[in-house]
């Protein structure tokens, strides 16, 4: 007979670590105050990068409702106070140099204009910070746009007068490889040493029109030279800082970060786990490194490979990032630069179910504020970290492109 009231060892251990487990992810969740909530409802929240777009192109959604996927839609923005989301037009580095890629392009701007278009009392699509402000005060979600990835350019400056004209107000110049116009930071090839011929005329073209450059994904001698040349700000729309990743090349160290300040830029931080955190970046190392030894141990088409993820998972849960962590990021830009270079730019609906405790889709930016708010940042300095600090740098284009 077994001990009447007592569980086995082997069914307890897991029950307590799973309870460990949840008491950690709470203890990293403030308490939100009506204070954050208000700051939250009553600020201007400027997120630099979110992937709608590419979600429901892939897997339509109707996000002026609740939905079951994804990181935003309508209702949780509401909740969250998220008011100018740019929209990422995100074209897949595979396309480079075909013609596909100025068409997904377009497509996805097709499917921004959709969002307003069905629900004209929720969405406005925003080509000016007047536009975010006006569209703010009623009541509407902004929808401003980014490109992210420059292929569907295809070296073209009329294309890129048109994308300007469809509302195209911030282009990352590459993504995951080096194209016509700039090397990638996750490219080993370093074709241009920085940015092409093209590249650099295209910079100036993007200033004179009133395009933010963005420097998100570029390598960092593009960077360098995308600084250089540009005569306005630029903004980092998505990348966190290399000193809690050291190697990884995606994000920006400490004297890029320098630069960028002199520049009178933005950088926004990526809450994805692996941009924030060292031990992610490790998680991750370790799974390729042991997922390619299975394969060339068993063969890629074997049925171990196809569920390494599941075993490898269970054995080695993933090392979510916490609140906490984004929170260092904003802290150490404010100590290298100021608290006027820095800004949000989440990744949500980019960075799949890698999101940190505490800030999993667009409700969730009361728990950033109040997390400001403890580590006592004035409600003037998290309006700069909302919003303030991305429209003054879109101000500056937009009044250098006025005048060229």
């Amino acid at each position: 007979m077994g001990r009447k009231g007592k569980k086995p060892l082997a069914i307890l251990i897991p029950a307590l670590l799973s309870l460990a487990s949840v008491s950690l992810q709470a203890a990293d969740v403030p308490v939100v105050s009506d204070e954050a909530n208000r700051i939250a409802q009553e600020t201007i929240i400027v997120d630099g990068h979110i992937d709608v777009p590419y979600r429901i192109h892939r897997h339509w959604e109707d996000v002026s409702m609740a939905t079951q996927r994804g990181n935003f839609d309508y209702p949780r923005a509401r909740q969250g106070g998220l008011t100018a989301p740019f929209m990422s037009i995100y074209v897949p580095a595979s396309l480079d140099n075909s013609e596909e890629s100025t068409a997904v392009a377009h497509q996805l701007i097709d499917l921004v204009e959709a969002m307003v278009y069905r629900s004209p009392d929720k969405f406005a699509i925003a080509k000016s910070v007047a536009d975010v402000k006006e569209q703010f005060k009623q009541g509407l979600i902004s929808l401003p746009m980014g490109m992210e990835n420059g292929s569907p350019i295809q070296g073209s400056m009329e294309n890129l007068k048109t994308f300007y004209e469809r509302g195209i107000r911030y282009i990352t110049l590459a993504h995951s490889l080096s194209n016509h116009i700039a090397d990638s930071s996750y490219d080993l090839r370093r074709q241009w040493h920085g940015l092409s011929p093209f590249g650099k005329k295209l910079v100036v073209e993007m200033n004179n029109l009133g395009i933010m450059v963005d420097i998100s994904h570029v390598s960092d001698e593009a960077f360098y030279q995308a600084v250089e040349i540009s005569k306005v700000p630029v903004i980092a729309s998505h990348s966190s800082l290399r000193k809690y990743t050291p190697g990884f090349e995606r994000n920006m160290d400490d004297t890029m970060v320098k630069k960028l300040g002199e520049n009178g830029g933005v950088v926004m931080i990526n809450f994805g786990s692996s941009f924030v955190s060292k031990e992610t970046q490790d998680w991750r190392a370790n799974y390729t490194k042991q997922k390619n030894k299975l394969i060339d141990e068993v063969g890629k088409d074997s049925p171990l490979v196809s569920e390494f993820d599941e075993t490898f998972r269970a054995k080695n849960p993933y090392p979510y990032s916490t609140l906490s962590q984004v929170l260092d990021h904003i802290d150490h830009v404010v100590e290298l630069i100021g608290i006027d270079h820095v800004g949000i730019g989440s990744d949500f609906d980019g960075v799949g179910d890698s999101l940190p405790i505490g800030l999993k889709d667009v409700s969730t930016y009361p728990n950033l504020i109040q997390g400001m708010l403890d580590r006592g940042y004035s409600r003037e300095d998290i309006e700069k970290v909302l919003s303030g600090n991305l429209l003054r740098v879109w101000s500056d284009v937009e009044k250098y492109a006025a005048t060229h």
